[in-house]
């Protein structure tokens, strides 16, 4: 990496940036010279395509049944609250996509399946509501496969469906790094701000050897960027253990120089 000199302009952009925001966002940040451009993405694209998926499937005609909650006491069934435990539906998955509150897509894709389990279940095998939910369920699984592999985003092992289970951080194989939560990228992300200019190269040279892809070099600008969202979970949880390490080592060293300014300040008081 060349050492070059951040112009006025750059230094300005760096300290008018609004980092994390729901866009693609460029961070820069100068290490003894040395210009370094971080990108983080918050979920903008992974999860406009997987609201994009869910608002196909509710917008087909043959799943007007699934669009709302089960009106159990209009319809007359009395026996629903004790057969189905969690109702679900794709209006408030639609709803829960919008404000954000799933962790992962897994997390969503699980109360997709369960709008569908919880019919096949209260439906016996074979009528037109059971047919119909396994119906929509296949269709979803193959286009949430698709989506998965277009986003490059490892499927979960043990779940209800096709493609995984659910939660958060499970693996994508027996043995495998867990997939890293948003928060985790959020905090890997602003912790590089805290380390030193040797300890972030290390990072990029271990990015750059274990996962390329997640490197971006820029010879004519003399820059290095790093996209979070493109780093394995094997990577991400080896640069960020060391990351942690180094933030934690940080700190501790900077209260330990604090507190032995007291002291000394104690002593000629």
């Amino acid at each position: 990496i060349n050492r070059i000199s951040p112009s006025k302009q750059q230094q300005t952009k760096i300290n008018t940036c609004t980092p994390y925001t729901h866009t693609l966002e460029y961070i820069h940040i100068f290490f003894n010279s040395i210009t370094y451009k971080y990108i983080f993405k918050m979920p903008s694209q992974e999860w406009t395509l997987m609201g994009k998926l869910v608002s196909q499937i509710y917008s087909r005609a043959d799943a007007e049944p699934f669009r709302e909650p089960v009106d159990w006491k209009t319809l007359g069934l009395f026996d629903y609250p004790q057969l189905i435990k969690k109702p679900m539906d794709l209006g408030q998955i639609k709803k829960k996509i919008e404000k954000e509150q799933y962790t992962t897509l897994h997390d969503a894709a699980e109360d997709v399946r369960l709008v569908w389990k919880n019919c096949m279940q209260y439906n016996a095998d074979g009528s037109d509501f059971f047919k119909l939910a396994d119906s929509l369920k296949k269709r979803f699984e193959d286009r949430y496969a698709k989506l998965l592999k277009e986003l490059n985003i490892p499927p979960q092992t043990g779940g209800s469906g096709g493609t995984g289970g659910s939660g958060s951080g499970s693996s994508s194989g027996r043995g495998a790094a867990p997939v890293p939560t948003l928060d985790e990228k959020r905090t890997f992300a602003k912790n590089l701000y805290k380390i030193s200019k040797e300890e972030l190269g290390k990072v990029i040279v271990d990015l750059d050897a274990g996962c390329p892809e997640a490197i971006t070099k820029n010879s004519a600008e003399d820059q290095v960027e790093i996209n979070v969202d493109n780093i394995t979970p094997e990577s991400f949880q080896s640069v960020n253990t060391y990351v942690s390490k180094c933030v934690s080592d940080a700190s501790g060293r900077k209260k330990k120089s604090t507190g032995g300014n007291k002291t000394k300040k104690a002593r000629t008081s």
